[in-house]
């Protein structure tokens, strides 16, 4: 990578001249306003001294950043219209991507590696740090040295700061979303970028020798490209590379595939929760202009079980954040999951005299696939009938004490149309193959994905230019529900799994438990690398063995007081809104069922619950207007014991 000639700020001369120099300096500068009261003068003298930027350097620790975007005291800057902090560092400090280069999963999986190709050890660990440790990385990178190692990190502030705010916000817009696994465009001129035009320089170009510039991509989902899709080089049962590659991950790549890409729905939309209050976003500056929309640092996703492990083992790992952000970050992570993954639905087909039909709906409501990620990360269908005796009937995708799966074969369960055996259990999940064709958990001897049948998001075709790196793969290939709307067109982002139960004996009334749960960290995933022994696999074996592991019930729904010979009263809802994109907030809710419809709720992507209203059952088209607000929305319908869920965006 080419790196950019170095600007060096004038303002860092202040250090030697004087701080009431620089600041009437400023002040006498063309037109340009004063950038301190006398009031905020005085202040500045009781800051802490930040450091900035050495010659030769080009990333800042993330302390450097606290003093200006952390906690408020005097509750004036980086608060909500309620006085709500919504500071940017103690957002991000539980955040797991703050904590990066610590992740002792993370570590222990480096380590698994090496361990299996020691002769790759090198080249796998500029892999890794790359993305986990940017900031060192790149530092060592720039200064010409050939490698950088976990035990370079070690002894590196810099790496061991994981993926802070200068570690994403000096990547420049050259690039972006075509430089992938690892390759950061990284703006070398100590440029800071952010959503904001117009910013406010002086302050820190004077404290931090850094230089704040507008950047459209900070809002833009191909600022996450470069680590967010993953290829690895393919080795053999010996290590011998052999010259193929994988696609470990791909989220970017499944967004580009996806009507959120269409609709200009960005990973910090969902990921970055957003207040529409107006924000000083600078402690101390008592002149600066309030910004509108303002993202939170939340970085909120899927992977709980990680954020609370790293909370539980926090002393061992080096990590000085306290528990209420932890828990802060936990309860948006869980929220986010339960309300902005999936819709279910629970559908009666029919109830003959020895046997039960019905079909378990699920709706993608992510812009990616679900689950997406890491390949470890999977999605378990759990479908139990249970009599008025409260004996089961039974039972598919039942947890073992450990949650590994029940009645689970060698390698992996296949994707399923129809599942009429309790030994079968629907698995949306990515399962890796190596150079012979069986199944794998180490990275760097993946080879063919045996399976692939993560549930596509809305929109996602196979005739997508990006489809090559997120194929699906498997048996959901020839599923005729999976990702298709009624009459075979791609891109419903839904799959329907329908169960066949036998009710030999059954003479009572009974009733249909359907629930699915997401394992970011499922035990199996883990056999290979827990039977191979280094400090960072054994250490991170003992935090999992001690680690709350029960999966997050992402979705449920029921089918009760049914009885044999019973007719489907579930006639599926089927409704559609137009436009899903508007800007002046009215949509339009039709379907053949409409009139019927009991209540409206719209929630937004934190799952905060906006509007609940009843329409009146006379209306053929219902209108609703959307809240004043830009942004993505999830209209829901009920009508019975039935739901539905319609995602639109106000622009």
């Amino acid at each position: 990578m080419k790196i950019k000639k170095i600007i060096i700020i004038t303002p860092l001369l202040g250090f030697a001249l004087g701080f009431n120099t620089i600041i009437n300096a400023f002040a006498k500068e063309g037109d340009k306003k004063r950038f301190h009261t006398e009031k905020e003068r005085e202040q500045l003298q009781l800051m802490q001294v930040l450091e900035p930027i050495e010659d030769g350097q080009y990333f800042l620790q993330s302390k450097e950043c606290r003093t200006c975007h952390g906690y408020d005291s005097t509750q004036y800057a980086n608060v909500d219209a309620n006085g709500v902090s919504v500071n940017v560092f103690d957002d991000w400090e539980s955040s797991m991507m703050a904590n990066s280069a610590k992740d002792p999963l993370w570590r222990a999986k480096v380590s698994h590696e090496i361990l299996i190709n020691p002769a790759h050890a090198n080249e796998l660990q500029d892999k890794c740090t790359s993305c986990h440790a940017p900031m060192g990385h790149y530092t060592s990178f720039y200064k010409g040295n050939p490698h950088y190692t976990i035990a370079d990190l070690e002894l590196d502030s810099l790496g061991l700061n994981g993926v802070s705010c200068v570690g994403c916000h000096a990547i420049g817009p050259d690039g972006l979303g075509s430089m992938f696994s690892g390759q950061i465009p990284y703006d070398t001129n100590r440029v800071l970028y952010g959503p904001y035009t117009d910013p406010n320089m002086g302050p820190m170009q004077l404290y931090v020798g850094m230089t704040p510039s507008y950047g459209a991509h900070m809002s833009e989902s191909k600022v996450c490209s470069s680590c967010h899709t993953l290829l690895t080089n393919t080795a053999d049962l010996n290590g011998n590379l052999t010259g193929g590659k994988f696609v470990e991950q791909a989220t970017y790549h499944e967004w580009l595939n996806s009507s959120s890409s269409a609709d200009n729905v960005t990973c910090q939309n969902c990921h970055m929760p957003r207040v529409d209050d107006s924000v000083i976003i600078a402690n101390q500056y008592l002149n600066l202009p309030p910004r509108s929309p303002f993202n939170r640092h939340k970085f909120m996703g899927g992977n709980d079980f990680m954020v609370k492990l790293i909370k539980n083992n926090k002393a061992a790992l080096g990590i000085n954040v306290s528990d209420k952000n932890f828990d802060s970050t936990i309860a948006v992570t869980t929220r986010n999951l339960k309300l902005n993954t999936l819709n279910v639905d629970l559908l009666l087909d029919s109830v003959t005299q020895d046997s039960a039909f019905v079909r378990f709906k699920l709706t993608n409501k992510a812009g990616h696939k679900f689950p997406s990620g890491y390949p470890s990360r999977r999605a378990v269908v759990q479908v139990v009938a249970i009599d008025a005796n409260q004996d089961t009937i039974f039972k598919s995708g039942l947890f073992a004490p450990n949650y590994a799966l029940q009645n689970a074969p060698p390698s992996h369960q296949p994707h399923y149309t129809i599942i009429n055996d309790e030994t079968q259990t629907q698995v949306y999940e990515m399962v890796m193959g190596d150079v012979n064709g069986d199944k794998t958990t180490v990275l760097e001897r993946a080879a063919i994905t045996l399976k692939d049948n993560r549930l596509p998001p809305e929109g996602f075709v196979t005739t997508h230019v990006a489809y090559d790196t997120i194929k699906i793969v498997g048996e959901a290939e020839t599923d005729v529900n999976f990702n298709k709307y009624n009459g075979g067109i791609e891109g419903s982002g839904q799959d329907y799994v329908h169960y066949h139960i036998a009710l030999t004996n059954v003479t009572t009334s009974f009733k249909i438990l359907a629930k699915i749960y997401y394992q970011p960290v499922p035990p199996e995933w883990l056999e290979e690398m827990f039977a191979i022994s280094s400090a960072p696999i054994d250490n991170f074996k003992a935090m999992f063995n001690a680690a709350d592991k029960a999966p997050v019930l992402v979705g449920s729904d029921s089918l009760v007081n049914l009885a044999i010979g019973l007719v489907s009263h579930s006639k599926e809802l089927e409704f559609k809104v137009s436009p899903t994109v508007t800007s002046d907030g009215w949509v339009t809710i039709n379907g053949e069922e409409v009139n019927k419809i009991q209540l409206i709720q719209v929630y937004n992507v934190a799952g905060q619950m906006l509007m609940n209203f009843r329409p009146q059952q006379s209306e053929h088209n219902l209108l609703v207007r959307l809240p004043e607000t830009k942004g993505v929305y999830f209209i829901s319908i009920m009508l019975d014991d039935r739901k539905t869920a319609l995602k639109v965006v106000r622009q």
